[in-house]
């Protein structure tokens, strides 16, 4: 566990066997396109076997209820595919396949899970390499909660927590190797699942950062020392922006900027703060540097920009 060609050109001139250009012609054709289609096969092998992102992938959102298949999985100490500093302090995580993962976009987000024996809230924190597009990987704490245990797959169904209580604001860790020359921040306790992230240095202006598949948001050349202001958006439109982020890595920096709310749905107005329920926590090796502050939290709910499949 843990654990998104074309053809050569054959058409080459007849020879002097007497066989016509356009016979030669159509051979060469069949086998480049027989080329292809195995260059075409191998590349779909590859890039499942590898992990890569579909095409045609995203999180869970809104109030859509998915239904299928759960197993379990013990990650230790390990924070998954979404590199964690760990498990959530519950230890109610889960895992996803990729076309739901879609390349780190799912993580730090939540799914209520409904099984035989109830229902359990967990965050996204891992990708399930063998997983398909029905089917979860949940913690043991996680399963036992909705299943016993012995029947090892139970049957569920699935969905978004949109606006999940959260403890605390946003918080922020930059990457080993970050520097002013190189941006790297993973965004931490947001609830939803996040849209965009951009960047501020003391040189001011904003830039977007680019995500990537191991949950870190990346500025190729860098935005300076620091400190600063980062502006994360949710796939549903909310956006907080949190200033004062220092260039320490490896530590978890807090904020009291939230995205979350205590709406019940994707739409509407962000309302009241959110109360207070467990949220994934530093390993002991980890410090917490000092509190952030909000320079603003803003936008109206919008709708997910979702692939059409």
């Amino acid at each position: 566990m843990t654990a998104p060609g074309t053809a050569p050109d054959n058409d080459i001139p007849a020879g002097d066997d007497g066989t016509p250009r356009s016979s030669r012609r159509v051979r060469h054709w069949l086998a480049g396109a027989g080329v292809t289609a195995l260059a075409a096969v191998l590349g779909i092998t590859l890039a499942v076997r590898g992990g890569a992102t579909p095409a045609c992938a995203a999180p869970p959102t809104g109030n859509a209820v998915h239904k299928g298949k759960a197993s379990f999985y013990d990650a230790g100490r390990s924070g998954g595919n979404c590199s964690f500093p760990g498990p959530p302090a519950d230890r109610l995580y889960v895992a996803l396949g990729a076309s739901q993962y879609s390349g780190s976009a799912a993580c730090g987000s939540y799914l209520e899970v409904t099984g035989p024996k109830g229902k359990v809230r967990v965050m996204v924190m891992d990708q399930c390499g063998g997983c398909g597009p029905s089917k979860i990987d949940l913690s043991t704490e996680a399963f036992t909660r909705i299943a016993d245990r012995s029947q090892g797959i139970a049957p569920v169904t699935y969905r978004a927590v949109v606006n999940p209580p959260l403890d605390g604001g946003l918080t922020f860790r930059l990457k080993g190797g970050a520097s002013k020359y190189w941006f790297a921040v993973q965004v931490g306790n947001h609830g939803n699942p996040l849209r965009s992230v951009e960047a501020m240095g003391p040189d001011g202006g904003f830039r977007k950062a680019a995500r990537q598949s191991d949950n870190h948001w990346t500025i190729e050349g860098g935005i300076g020392p620091g400190p600063y202001s980062i502006r994360v958006t949710d796939v549903y439109g909310r956006q907080a922006t949190a200033t004062g982020i220092r260039m320490v890595t490896k530590q978890v920096q807090r904020s009291t900027a939230t995205l979350a709310s205590a709406s019940p749905t994707p739409s509407g107005s962000p309302s009241a703060p959110p109360s207070p329920t467990t949220a994934p926590a530093p390993t002991p090796t980890e410090s917490v540097a000092p509190t952030a502050t909000v320079e603003a939290l803003a936008g109206a709910a919008a709708p997910l920009d979702r692939p059409r499949c």
